[in-house]
């Protein structure tokens, strides 16, 4: 590496550790714990998955670094100090560079075919058609188990690297690779099959169904038995898909023990049943989610999935906490139905800033879950995410996060 990409690489270093190292960024840790403890002293504010390749506000995220690695490190800083500056929200920093576990994993058998389409060449989301690589019991026969593989050499060896450069300015630490891991199996399936097989199946088909769905469940198990044997956990993380994950109500484990399931957040997600009733969801995801979620301390539920009218069924998840309450949810049923048992992690409607910008409407649906939040003692957080696009606008992000903020500090 040249002297000027260890120059701007540690001088970002050195930025990013003074926020992390303040007392406001300290204090965050206590509002992300009273949120999801149920003792709320206001809700968290937080925007994720956002359009990169329109936010270059001022050319601040143009990287300057010639050598690989080095902008790696810089693209790092540069984005997290981009979004302290001009996103007013509760984003936390952690007072150390983390460094992933590094981890192979093999197939499950069964690899998806896909073709895409996408409108901008620059954005990540393009649309998917999925080919059904799950038509018969032969085709569910070749799935198995997958099996993961700690790289030691090569965390170590990054974390040799990254320390030798900013470890005298931040402290740099080897973490967990599996975050909030989570049962994603009917996202898998919708990628293996395509949605519309997927659906006609549930119909037509369902003891084919509960059979894939029995394979993918029994694989995720196994999975995380392989990450409590190779200690892959991580306790520390902040956020659990997009959402704050600081709690007091995970059994703690010291520096010396291997993290189990019990000390960390597990996740359940099915989001193509936004399309189904509420009995197939439960007989076709809840009791499997009942059974792979068991061993985690605590549960997130949910994705885009609107869960308004099913959170009965999600009651019955050991540890079950937090719940997604997306757009396509009525905001007044989901509060009444989640009240003050489970925190409402509820998610702004991404096309309010996706085309123009309408603080009326902004404040709007903001205001209104702040109060289905208090009518019904809810602990909940706002979490601003699949921002496909801001229409090449910054300000639109910018604006929805001071608005953000007013509503949850006047709470």
């Amino acid at each position: 590496m040249n002297n000027n990409d260890r120059k701007i690489v540690r001088n970002l270093a050195g930025q990013y550790y003074n926020i992390a190292v303040s007392d406001e960024n300290t204090e965050k840790v206590k509002l992300y714990k009273s949120v999801n403890d149920l003792k709320m002293i206001r809700p968290v504010v937080l925007i994720d998955e956002i359009p990169w390749h329109e936010m270059n506000f001022n050319g601040e995220l143009n990287l300057q670094c010639e050598d690989g690695n080095m902008r790696g490190l810089e693209h790092f800083f540069r984005y997290q100090l981009f979004k302290h500056k001009y996103l007013e929200t509760d984003m936390y920093l952690t007072p150390y560079f983390s460094i992933g576990k590094r981890v192979h994993h093999s197939s499950i058998g069964v690899g998806i075919e896909e073709r895409t389409l996408a409108t901008d060449p620059n954005n990540y989301i393009v649309s998917h058609e999925y080919m059904d690589k799950l038509q018969t019991e032969e085709d569910i026969a070749k799935l198995h188990n997958k099996t993961l593989t700690y790289d030691r050499e090569a965390t170590e060896k990054y974390f040799s690297f990254v320390s030798d450069i900013i470890g005298d300015i931040l402290p740099v630490k080897i973490t967990g690779h599996n975050v909030g891991m989570g049962l994603t199996a009917w996202d898998i399936i919708s990628m293996l099959k395509g949605v519309t097989n997927l659906l006609t199946d549930l119909a037509e088909r369902p003891d084919f169904m509960h059979r894939i769905m029995r394979k993918l469940t029994d694989i995720y198990i196994d999975e995380v038995r392989q990450c409590e044997e190779l200690n892959l956990f991580d306790v520390n993380y902040p956020y659990i898909h997009c959402a704050p994950a600081f709690t007091n109500d995970l059994e703690p484990v010291s520096d010396f023990d291997k993290v189990k399931p019990k000390n960390v957040w597990g996740r359940g997600v099915a989001q193509i049943f936004g399309a189904v009733s509420k009995e197939m969801h439960d007989e076709f995801d809840t009791q499997y989610m009942i059974e792979a979620l068991e061993p985690f301390g605590l549960v997130y539920y949910g994705c885009c999935e609107p869960l308004d009218t099913k959170i009965d069924i999600l009651k019955k998840i050991k540890n079950l906490r937090k719940i997604s309450i997306t757009p396509w949810a009525n905001i007044n049923t989901a509060a009444e139905a989640i009240g003050k048992d489970y925190v409402m992690a509820f998610k702004p409607n991404p096309a309010n800033v996706g085309v123009g910008f309408n603080e009326d409407t902004v404040r709007k649906e903001l205001t209104e879950a702040a109060e289905a939040a208090k009518k019904n003692n809810c602990s909940y957080d706002i979490v601003l995410k699949d921002i496909s696009t801001v229409a090449g606008n910054p300000e639109h992000l910018i604006k929805w996060s001071r608005i953000a903020m007013e509503v949850a500090q006047s709470q």
